[in-house]
């Protein structure tokens, strides 16, 4: 019976999901700062953060706010990471080239990827065009993600060597990982 308990319990309910595999491994990682700027795709990821009391999680009204809060958070000894979505990362460059890679922050971000696979808004897909190649000329490391399969060890790895290298990195979540979002009508 203790078996089938632990299978249905809150805390393993998300274990197999992508957003329940991103919060086993900010545990497993000592990251427990986790600001964000709302977005759809990542709703359940920050509910399920918020509902956890290891995690400090609250919205902020820009990502380079949440990257200046991250940032401080390390040099006074504790770890975070960022959640955005594309279109939020078009704004990150000069924080991401005068703070984040010359300091050697070790910042994690978790980028929902909008803009392709069925976009609905131009905008979006603009943006998303320039994201790789501005993180490509950053030299900051990054991973897109669309297996469920390899996210887990594609996160973990990712936090891993942010930390003991000090360099950022950004886990693009593709539409193919997380479903994306999808127009209302």
């Amino acid at each position: 019976m203790a078996v089938a308990e632990e299978k249905t319990s809150p805390e393993n309910s998300h274990e197999k999901s992508w957003h329940g595999i991103v919060l086993q491994a900010l545990k497993r990682n000592d990251i427990s700062l986790v600001p964000y700027v709302p977005d759809r795709v990542l709703t359940t990821l920050i509910k399920n953060l918020h509902a956890d009391p290891f995690f400090t999680t609250f919205p902020t009204a820009r990502e380079e706010e949440a990257v200046g809060i991250v940032s401080g958070a390390w040099m006074g000894g504790r770890r975070g990471a960022v959640l955005m979505q594309t279109s939020g990362f078009a704004t990150l460059a000069n924080v991401l080239a005068s703070l984040a890679m010359p300091y050697q922050i070790p910042l994690i971000m978790f980028v929902s990827e909008r803009g392709t696979l069925g976009e609905f808004n131009y905008g979006q897909s603009l943006v998303c065009r320039t994201m790789r190649p501005v993180l490509d000329s950053l030299a900051m490391e990054h991973h897109t993600v669309t297996r469920l399969d390899e996210f887990e060890f594609i996160c973990d790895r990712s936090i891993k060597q942010a930390i003991s290298t000090q360099a950022p990195v950004a886990l693009i979540l593709s539409p193919l990982l997380t479903g994306g979002k999808v127009l209302d009508k």
